[in-house]
C-alpha cells in the first residue's frame, strides 16, 4: 500500500511541478505573458477562435488542461517504468530519455490532433529551446519518481 501511495504522490507532485515549470518556460521561450500560454493551451480543445476572448475563464481551462495533461504523461511514466528496466537505474537518463519521448508525441502527436491541426515548423534554435523544455520536464517527472516502485 505504501508503494501505490508513493507512486500517486509521484505522479501529482512530478505532474504539478513539470506542469507549471513548463507554463514558465513556453513563457520564456516565446517572450508571452504566462496567462497567453494558457490561452493557447486552452485553445488546442476549444480552437483558437474561442480561447482568445474568453478572458480569464479561458486561462484557468489552460491551466487545468495543462495540470491534466501532465499528470498523465508523469503517470505514465511513474506506472510504466517497470516494463524499462534502465528507468530504475538512472533517474537522470531516463529522464532525459522520457522528456525526449514527450517532446515528440506532444509536437508531432497531441498538437496536430488538436483544435489547431497543425505540425509545429522549428527553427533550429527553437527546436533546441523546446526540446530543452522538454528534458526539464522529464527530468522533474523522474526525480519526483526516482524512489518509487510499482
Amino acid at each position: 500500500m505504501a508503494r501505490a501511495h508513493s507512486a500517486w504522490l509521484a505522479v501529482l507532485f512530478g505532474g504539478f511541478i513539470a506542469g507549471t515549470v513548463d507554463i514558465g518556460a513556453a513563457s520564456l521561450i516565446s517572450g508571452r505573458d504566462p496567462v497567453l500560454i494558457l490561452h493557447v493551451i486552452a485553445g488546442g480543445l476549444v480552437g483558437k477562435a474561442a480561447a482568445f476572448p474568453g478572458a480569464a475563464g479561458t486561462a484557468v481551462l489552460g491551466l487545468v488542461l495543462q495540470w491534466a495533461m501532465s499528470i498523465v504523461i508523469a503517470a505514465i511514466f511513474v506506472f510504466g517504468k517497470r516494463f524499462v528496466p534502465m528507468a530504475t537505474r538512472s533517474w537522470i537518463l531516463s529522464g532525459l530519455a522520457y522528456g525526449v519521448v514527450v517532446f515528440f508525441v506532444m509536437n508531432f502527436v497531441v498538437v496536430p490532433l488538436s483544435a489547431y491541426r497543425r505540425v509545429p515548423h522549428f527553427t533550429a534554435l527553437s527546436f533546441s529551446e523546446n526540446l530543452a523544455a522538454m528534458l526539464l520536464f522529464g527530468l522533474i517527472v523522474s526525480y519526483c519518481a526516482r524512489t518509487t516502485r510499482t
